[in-house]
């Protein structure tokens, strides 16, 4: 990748979660072109490959995906189209053009058989359709030969879009009394954290005095997630310890058996950031605390 003052920054998936955050923590990183789905249809990759050339991006950041989880499952070629395809086509345009690409992949990638945290260097296992997508975008990235970074996360969350915060606030409304998964362990991860730390990686790499030394160097897949880890149900807890709610709902703990979901889930999804620490010297913060951060916000 050339040095550029200012770069061209290409965004997709301006309408999502962690694409509304990226587009607020990017600004000052460059010139940064935010496009949503009414202007940039990843499913079209004809059209995909006419806006990276027309662009012409120094950078490509990708948070754009299928994540309806249980929905892949009846919806594989959407998913695979999304999560696989289209991170092909953007890593094949950033290759050609000597840009890099930064993608987001997700804890759904492991089996969850594991005890402990994963580490990126463990085996991948996906054991539903989304996972198995996002893990083809992850090679398919890889085998292109192009400039990236592959953040994988997991249990996004945010004050915009769907997610399982979200749904515990209206639930929490609505009823006296729910049933969560507690047998299900991963970190809670702020959309904004995500896009937080991704603009403080890339703002080192915008010091670097090579900066296609600096690629060469720091391409590869890191974890990044929350600080800490619970269960869907001691997730819901906390979401109503903060929540402004006149009357809170009991919420009764449940094994992922007496919930059964179209798409199985990893029983573990805690994954270690202590690489992305190592490398970058950042950390994202506790889960408990960024997720106070977020209530506040909203």
């Amino acid at each position: 990748m050339a040095s550029f003052e200012q770069p061209t920054i290409l965004l997709t998936g301006v309408n999502g979660q962690v694409g509304f955050e990226l587009a607020r923590n990017l600004q000052g990183l460059g010139n940064v072109v935010a496009l949503g789905r009414d202007k940039l249809d990843l499913t079209d990759l004809d059209q995909l490959r006419r806006v990276v050339q027309d662009v012409k991006p120094q950078l490509i950041v990708n948070p754009a995906a299928h994540t309806a989880v249980d929905k892949a499952e009846s919806e594989a070629g959407l998913a695979m189209r999304l999560n696989a395809e289209a991170p092909a086509v953007l890593a094949e345009q950033a290759k050609k053009l000597g840009a890099a690409l930064v993608h987001y992949s997700t804890d759904y990638v492991f089996d969850g058989s594991k005890v402990g945290e994963y580490e990126e260097t463990d085996l991948t296992n996906p054991q539903n359709i989304y996972g198995e997508s996002k893990l083809a975008g992850e090679q398919a990235i890889a085998a292109s030969g192009c400039s990236h970074l592959i953040f994988r996360t997991s249990w996004v969350y945010g004050t915009r879009g769907k997610n399982f915060l979200l749904t515990m606030l209206r639930l929490g409304a609505e009823r006296d009394q729910l049933s969560v998964v507690s047998d299900q362990f991963g970190a809670p991860t702020w959309a904004n954290t995500i896009a937080a730390l991704t603009s403080n990686v890339l703002a080192q790499e915008s010091a670097a005095a090579d900066r296609n030394a600096w690629w060469a160097e720091h391409s590869g897949v890191y974890h990044l997630t929350a600080g800490g880890a619970t269960s869907w149900h001691g997730f819901a807890e906390a979401i109503f310890e903060l929540a402004d709610l006149a009357t809170k709902p009991q919420v009764n703990p449940i094994p992922a058996s007496s919930y059964p979901t179209p798409a199985k889930r990893p029983v573990n999804s805690r994954m270690s950031n202590d690489k992305l620490a190592r490398t970058f010297r950042v950390r994202a913060p506790h889960w408990r605390e960024a997720l106070q951060l977020c209530m506040t916000a909203r």
